[in-house]
């Protein structure tokens, strides 16, 4: 039977111990891993985590297009980029800050402000911090997606201006929503949402603001979009039709470039606004993005006021234009005859002070017609006096001065018909009767803007329509007031304006037209005294306000035009009577089928004669 050794059976020791002693390395390895993991980097992962989920973006809506009356854009929209910073990291992004202020050139200040706004927000919900995005600026956040993944790019939909200052105050322009706007709407704005501020822009915001859209991806730790879970696609908002004709306002522009003060074009018929000017006035675009403070305090303290929309906020003496509404106002209240004379020998004296006549020499023995043809100051203060501020206010304010016309734009102002019930109630006196002589050529304490005056004019040939101004095409059932004219007092005041234009000696007999029933009245209201004048810009004489109102044919006018030119040492039919013939004729000429041409300096005929205001002796109270 053979033998063998039990010591054969048994593992040699030594290798024993070495596979035990790796098993307890072993083990020993995985317990410090698992403890790393879960406690010293728990933090780390737990980011990563957060960061591997949902992710909100908006889908910017463009703002509806401006279109003039022929379908013409004046104002759209452009495709741009903007940098969004994420908010719902708060750690990772407090600490990419300092990174993302130097990368793109953002001030600390600045990226606080806008983090503080967004504060009350939804964390998912993120924060343009860059609303028109460089090619630099893009090259930045595209080459850090991986160490910034706080960044992104959205493409947003920009306002623009083709036409750049044209229309720049009627249109107004667009802005980031103001934290009382938040307030008040806080389920319809967010902080960069950008709105309408001024002009059409407010006026219309609800109707071409459109509706954002919204697109909700997963992403992974590093912020890549793994894929999408639904797109709600952006509505754009809708374009809006002008009454504006691009051709007049063209011209209009043209002729005020290097102006100071304002155009208004109106159909005298419906109302529709054919072309407006305010000058000087400022570029729109420069709103697209997010304008500087700096330019921002530079528009709102230029002391020629470029933001102000002088078309309708300008509150101006209108000069002898008003004594159109004098002559309606003798004829309707039949105050006088209407064959009333009164003698003028260049001056006249009322309530112990002497008021002179725009013609030193006089005119001599004047009636209503010739008083309007050669706008004689003295005939003026005569009726003025004798039928008395509250006759003179009736009549103003049934005409539409003292009050609002209604026109579709923010801000509208409505200028002053004076009356005793007025003065006492502002100034707490009574009405000084020497005070009426004054507003009876258009001065003293009657104040208009030029689409009052334009409206004003348009009613008296009319026969007393007081049309509602607008500049919404599509605009429904525009108002229509109605101050019932006699058409014996129209046919009177109408022949006066047409022979202005027509008649040899007409205060604007050199703008007439030739086969065109252009009819108007020119007026200038002086701003200063004569020395005072000579100290501004180095200009010798009185500054002065000149007006001129035209409108073609001479009844029920198809267009009016009132224009005024501010700060000038010349008369209202030198200054803005040649702008007002040009929009007329240019008018004729394309409702006959000629396309109009800007006007030039070449093109341009001689200014017609005008007159200047009266001067009182002694001053005027306030």
């Amino acid at each position: 039977m053979p033998s063998w050794n039990v010591n054969d059976q048994r593992v040699p020791q030594g290798r024993l111990a070495l596979f035990s002693y790796l098993s307890a390395a072993f083990v020993v390895l995985l317990l410090i891993g698992f403890w790393k993991l879960q406690v010293v980097q728990s933090g780390h992962f737990s980011d990563l985590a957060d960061r591997n989920g949902i992710r909100s973006i908006a889908i910017i809506a463009p703002r509806g297009a401006m279109l003039d009356r022929e379908g013409r854009v004046l104002v759209d929209s452009y495709p741009s980029f903007s940098i969004l910073l994420l908010r719902d990291n708060p750690k990772l992004l407090e600490r990419s800050l300092p990174q993302i202020e130097d990368g793109l050139g953002i001030a600390h200040e600045d990226l606080q402000q806008q983090l503080d706004a967004a504060r009350g927000e939804p964390k998912f919900l993120p924060v343009i911090i860059k609303p028109a995005a460089s090619e630099a600026d893009i090259a930045f956040v595209e080459s850090h997606r991986a160490d910034l993944p706080v960044l992104d790019l959205i493409m947003v939909q920009r306002r623009r201006y083709p036409h750049e200052q044209m229309l720049a105050n009627t249109i107004g322009y667009v802005g980031e929503v103001s934290p009382s706007d938040m307030e008040k709407n806080p389920d319809r704005y967010r902080p960069g949402d950008i709105v309408g501020k001024a002009g059409l822009e407010k006026e219309y915001n609800d109707q071409i603001v459109g509706t954002d859209g919204m697109r909700r991806v997963v992403v992974n730790s590093v912020g890549k979009v793994m894929r999408t879970l639904d797109n709600v696609e952006a509505i754009p908002g809708k374009p809006i039709q002008l009454t504006i004709d691009e051709d007049l306002q063209q011209i209009a522009e043209t002729d005020m470039a290097d102006k100071e003060g304002a155009v208004v074009a109106m159909d005298g018929r419906t109302g529709e606004i054919l072309a407006m000017v305010s000058r000087p006035t400022f570029d729109p675009n420069d709103f697209a993005v997010r304008i500087p403070a700096k330019e921002w305090a530079t528009l709102n303290t230029d002391s020629q006021t470029p933001l102000l929309n002088r078309a309708i906020q300008a509150q101006l003496a209108p000069g002898s234009v008003f004594k159109i509404v004098m002559s309606t106002a003798m004829l309707e209240s039949k105050a006088l005859p209407a064959n009333f004379t009164a003698y003028c020998p260049g001056h006249a004296e009322f309530y112990g002070r002497e008021f002179h006549c725009w013609q030193p020499k006089g005119h001599g023995s004047v009636d209503l017609h010739s008083a309007i043809v050669h706008s004689c100051d003295v005939f003026f203060y005569t009726i003025g006096q004798k039928m008395g501020i509250d006759r003179i206010s009736f009549y103003g304010s049934g005409l539409g001065l003292g009050r609002r016309t209604g026109v579709d734009l923010p801000s509208e102002e409505p200028g002053n018909m004076p009356s005793e019930e007025w003065v006492q109630r502002v100034y707490h006196h009574k009405w000084y009767a020497g005070e009426t002589i004054s507003v009876s050529i258009g001065q003293g304490a009657v104040t208009v803007t030029p689409i009052q005056l334009a409206r004003t004019i348009a009613a008296v040939a009319s026969g007393g329509n007081l049309v509602q101004p607008h500049l919404f095409k599509n605009l429904t059932d525009p108002k229509i007031d109605r101050f019932p004219l006699a058409d014996d007092t129209v046919d009177q005041v109408t022949q006066g304006m047409y022979d202005v234009m027509n008649e040899p000696g007409g205060t604007g007999y050199a703008l007439r037209l030739q086969n065109i029933e252009f009819s108007g009245k020119s007026g200038t209201a002086q701003l200063m005294s004569y020395e005072a004048g000579t100290r501004i810009g180095g200009r010798a004489g009185k500054l002065t306000n000149g007006w001129f109102v035209g409108y073609e044919p001479r009844r029920n006018p198809e267009i009016v035009v009132a224009a005024v030119v501010q700060g000038s040492t010349e008369h209202g039919g030198t200054t803005a009577g040649p702008v007002v013939r040009d929009i007329v004729k240019a008018f004729y000429e394309k409702r006959n089928g000629r396309f109009p041409q800007p006007a030039t300096a070449e093109n341009i005929s001689p200014p017609g004669v005008a007159h200047s205001p009266a001067q009182p002796s002694g001053p005027e109270r306030p």
